[in-house]
């Protein structure tokens, strides 16, 4: 098992954010803990076509939705000022649930964006640390240790 440093945890997190679609992949080298990414059309280096099979890289699948919807709703439920939690989770009823949560914290909260992003980044890349072990290239104390120091933290 590699160490966690030599794994770029922001880039994992955001590869299990990436919604977007699904005509390429990201991949991480379990050896190194560099990262990649795989189209059809261009493989891995953007001109060689390739079938994932073939290599021994890793495919990040990015995790649904809801996920990262869960950290909105208990940001807003963290909110000690219950205005201000209502306001945010009203913003997440309906279709454009991301977008408008964005545009109700930075344009009618822009106090709490630096909260907001701390908050998410660290669920992000506390993910991404377990995606790590779950797929067997960091042992479970490693990731335990970097949960602790990686709390959400504590919430106007």
């Amino acid at each position: 098992m590699l160490d966690l440093e030599k794994f770029h945890i922001g880039d994992i997190a955001m590869a299990l954010q990436d919604q977007t679609d699904y005509e390429y992949f990201h991949l991480v080298d379990p050896r190194t803990g560099e990262m990649g990414l795989w189209t059809q059309d261009g493989g891995i280096d953007g001109r060689n076509p390739i079938d994932l099979d073939d290599v021994d890289l890793v495919v990040i699948d990015p995790l649904p939705s809801g996920v990262w919807y869960e950290d909105m709703a208990d940001f807003a439920a963290g909110i000690s000022d219950e205005r201000t939690g209502r306001r945010l989770a009203n913003a997440l009823r309906g279709k454009g649930a991301f977008r408008r949560f964005k545009n109700e914290l930075h344009d009618g909260f822009p106090e709490l964006v630096s909260v907001w992003t701390t908050f998410s980044d660290n669920r992000a890349r506390r993910r991404a640390v377990d995606w790590l072990t779950d797929n067997g290239l960091v042992d479970e104390g490693t990731a335990d240790r970097f949960a602790a120091e990686h709390p959400d933290p504590d919430l106007p």
